[in-house]
C-alpha cells in the first residue's frame, strides 16, 4: 500500500515533467516561427521603404530600366553568398571563406578554359559545361574541408573558415601570381547577358537557387536536423542524429552556392582574380542578419535573405546616384548589423524571460 502511494505521486511527477518539456518544445517553436516571418515582414517594410526614398530623391535616375537591371545582376552573386553564410549560422556556425571558395571556382573556370582554348578554342567551349561543372566540385571541396574541420576535428566555425579563407585565398594569390585572369566560356559570358522578359538571367540564378534552399531547409529531413542542431546541439546529439554528417553536408550546400556564385563572377564579367569581392565577407554577413537569420542557429528565412540582398544593393545604388562615397556605404553596412543585432538581443531577452513563466503555468498540474 505504501509502494502504491510512494509511486503515484512519482509518477504524476514525471508526467508533469514530460508535459512541460513538450509544452516549451511548442512554444519556442511558436516563438521561432514568429520571429521568421517578423524577419520576412521587416525586410519587405525595408525594401519598399528604401525603393521609395531613392525614388523620391533621383526619379528619372533611379527609375531607369538600365539602373533597375543592373541592381537585379548585381544582386545574385552576393545573394547566392549570403544564403550560404545563412545555411551555415542555422547550425550555429558561420562560413567565412565564402568568398575565397567562390574566386577559386572562378579561376578554376577562367584557367581550364584559356589553357584548352590555347590548343584548340572549339574543344574548348564544347568542354564548357565539364569545365563549369569542374568549377563548381572545386567549391563543393572546400565546404568539405571546412565541414570536416568543423565536425570531425571540432575546430569552432568562426576559426575554421578563418584559416580556410586565408588558405584558399593565398592558393589563389599563388596560382594567379596575384594577377586577374582573362577569358571564360562564350556560353557563361552569354548567359550573363541575357534577359528573360526584362529579368537578367543572372537573377533568375539566385530565385531558384533561393526555392531550392527553402525546399531543403524546410522540407527535408536534412533541414529539420539542421535547424534541430542550431536549436539545441545537445538535444540533437542526444536525439540519435548524426551530428557530425549534419555539419559536413551543410559545409558542403555552403561551398555548393559558393562556387554557383563564382561561376556568376565570370558570367557577369569574363575574369578571375583573388581579391574579386574582398569586400563581400562583411556584407553578406549583414543581410544574413538582416534577413532574420539567428545568428545562435535555430531558425532563418530565405525570403528574407533575398529580400535583404535586394534592399541593401537598392541602398547602395542609391548611394552612387546622390554621390555618396563606397566609405560611406560600408559605414551604413556595419552600423545595420549593430542596430538590427541589438534589437534582436532584446527581444530575444524580453522573450527569453517570458517563456518560462508561460510554459510552467502551463504546465502545472490541477489536482
Amino acid at each position: 500500500m505504501t509502494d502504491q502511494t510512494t509511486e503515484e505521486p512519482t509518477t504524476r511527477r514525471g508526467a508533469a515533467v514530460e508535459s512541460n518539456r513538450r509544452i516549451d518544445s511548442a512554444v519556442m517553436n511558436a516563438i521561432s516561427r514568429v520571429h521568421v516571418q517578423r524577419g520576412v515582414w521587416r525586410m519587405l517594410v525595408l525594401t519598399v521603404l528604401a525603393f521609395a526614398i531613392f525614388t523620391a530623391a533621383k526619379p528619372r535616375v533611379f527609375l531607369n530600366p538600365l539602373n533597375l537591371q543592373n541592381i537585379a545582376i548585381a544582386a545574385p552573386e552576393i545573394g547566392l553568398l549570403a544564403l550560404a553564410i545563412m545555411l551555415t549560422m542555422l547550425t550555429g556556425g558561420i562560413d567565412l571563406s565564402v568568398v575565397a571558395i567562390a574566386n577559386l571556382t572562378a579561376i578554376t573556370i577562367s584557367t581550364l578554359y584559356t589553357s584548352v582554348a590555347a590548343g584548340n578554342a572549339g574543344l574548348a567551349e564544347g568542354m564548357a559545361p565539364l569545365i563549369v561543372l569542374v568549377g563548381l566540385a572545386v567549391g563543393a571541396l572546400g565546404g568539405y574541408i571546412n565541414g570536416l574541420l568543423v565536425s570531425r576535428v571540432g575546430i569552432t566555425p568562426i576559426l575554421a573558415t578563418l584559416g580556410t579563407m586565408q588558405i584558399f585565398n593565398g592558393i589563389a594569390i599563388t596560382w594567379t601570381g596575384g594577377k586577374t585572369l582573362y577569358g571564360a566560356p562564350e556560353m557563361l559570358v552569354n548567359f550573363g547577358r541575357t534577359v528573360v522578359a526584362g529579368i537578367p538571367a543572372l537573377f533568375l540564378v539566385l530565385v531558384a537557387a533561393a526555392i531550392v534552399l527553402a525546399i531543403v531547409i524546410n522540407k527535408t529531413a536534412l533541414g529539420a536536423t539542421i535547424l534541430l542542431q542550431g536549436a539545441n546541439p545537445v538535444a540533437a546529439k542526444f536525439s540519435g542524429i548524426r551530428t557530425g554528417r549534419t555539419l559536413t553536408s551543410t559545409y558542403i550546400m555552403s561551398g555548393l552556392l559558393a562556387g554557383l556564385a563564382g561561376i556568376l563572377f565570370v558570367s557577369r564579367n569574363p575574369t578571375a582574380s583573388a581579391d574579386y569581392g574582398s569586400s563581400y565577407v562583411l556584407l553578406v554577413i549583414v543581410i544574413a542578419v538582416l534577413g532574420g537569420t539567428n545568428p545562435n542557429g535555430g531558425f532563418g528565412t530565405v525570403l528574407g535573405v533575398v529580400l535583404a540582398t535586394l534592399t541593401l544593393q537598392i541602398v547602395s545604388s542609391g548611394f552612387n546616384i546622390i554621390r555618396l562615397t563606397s566609405y560611406d556605404y560600408a559605414i551604413a553596412q556595419g552600423a545595420i548589423l549593430i542596430i538590427i543585432m541589438v534589437i534582436d538581443q532584446v527581444t530575444s531577452r524580453h522573450r527569453r524571460r517570458n517563456v518560462p513563466k508561460i510554459s510552467n503555468a502551463l504546465a502545472t498540474p490541477t489536482e
